[in-house]
């Protein structure tokens, strides 16, 4: 399989101080390979000097192209702009901190010429990151095995490259809550791990706090998944029949008996216990309505402030 433009995805948003290193050494990397290339930086909303930078790259290397988006929208409305106007038959995403080596470009694009349609770089070793960050990590991939309805990859970001069949498979999904982890394994294909120990960043700080992190994992549950409100309606029947079969016990305690005025602490408990799940039950159906909501609003995922590429010479057929 034959490639004639590869082009390289980079996502950025206030990365004046990586862009420079970065594009310096994947520029080692892509000597190494035997076909045309596109850089395609996508800005989200950076307000440093990140556009400034790509424009004097530009000015330097006509392969450079970028996309200004209007406003910050977040890496994954990023990557999904660009994979909407790349130009080439083989596509790279790879972030700008060199968290992810360049160098294994060529190893992925031999793979990619091999007949497979997603290679994905697969983490061995995650340096620098906290042992919090790790574990959460871990924990997140364990359970997204067990209530996602597809095949979920473990210790992959979104560092691999596509062939012509999967972009063009990314481009006809059209959802705008967007998880693209989870939409990279969704349209399938033929893929291929290649392993390497991931790298501290180089410079600024990581856009990823916990929160984001957290929203991100609540995307991938509910977008790929509807077994959180099977597990809350099996809960809810559950709870149901041990309700009315202590609701019998009662009553029938009280005919038998008598019943005086006792037991606050544990009905408090069951109100509590009952009441708790009531408002977890309520929480995951919302995320699930929020989803929908947002979806038939039909709004548009992005909008282009401006679009520049000097890049001539380029056969896609």
């Amino acid at each position: 399989m034959k490639t004639s433009l590869l082009s390289i995805l980079v996502p950025v948003y206030n990365e004046e101080k990586c862009l420079t290193l970065f594009y310096e050494r994947v520029l080692g990397a892509v000597d190494k390979i035997h076909c045309e290339v596109e850089f395609l930086f996508i800005n989200d909303g950076s307000i440093d000097n990140t556009l400034f930078l790509i424009k004097q790259l530009q000015l330097l290397d006509n392969r450079v192209c970028y996309l200004d988006l209007s406003r910050n929208y977040g890496k994954e409305i990023a990557v999904t702009a660009g994979i909407n106007y790349i130009k080439g038959d083989t596509l790279v995403i790879i972030d700008v901190d060199l968290q992810d080596p360049p160098e294994l470009i060529p190893q992925m694009l031999k793979e990619i010429q091999n007949g497979y349609d997603d290679v994905y770089a697969c983490r061995l070793k995650r340096s620098g990151e906290s042992w919090l960050k790790k574990w959460t990590a871990k924990q997140y991939y364990k359970y997204m095995k067990i209530l996602s309805n597809i095949p979920v990859l473990e210790n992959t970001g979104d560092y691999r490259m596509f062939s012509k069949k999967a972009i063009d498979a990314l481009r006809e999904l059209q959802e705008s809550e967007r998880n693209m982890k989870g939409l990279f394994s969704f349209i399938g294909f033929n893929k291929k791990a290649i392993y390497y120990n991931r790298d501290q960043r180089i410079a600024g700080q990581t856009k990823w706090d916990y929160f984001k992190l957290t929203n991100l994992a609540i995307k991938g549950f509910t977008s790929f998944s509807i077994i959180p409100l099977r597990i809350v309606s099996f809960f809810g029947v559950l709870i149901s029949i041990i309700a009315f079969i202590y609701s019998v016990i009662v009553i029938i305690k009280a005919c038998v008996w008598g019943d005086p005025v006792a037991g606050y602490p544990s009905m408090m408990c069951v109100i509590l216990f009952i009441g708790g799940i009531n408002l977890l039950a309520l929480g995951v159906i919302g995320e699930y309505l929020g989803i929908i909501y947002n979806e038939t609003k039909k709004r548009p995922t992005y909008f282009v402030k401006e679009y520049v590429s000097l890049l001539k010479l380029v056969n896609t057929n």
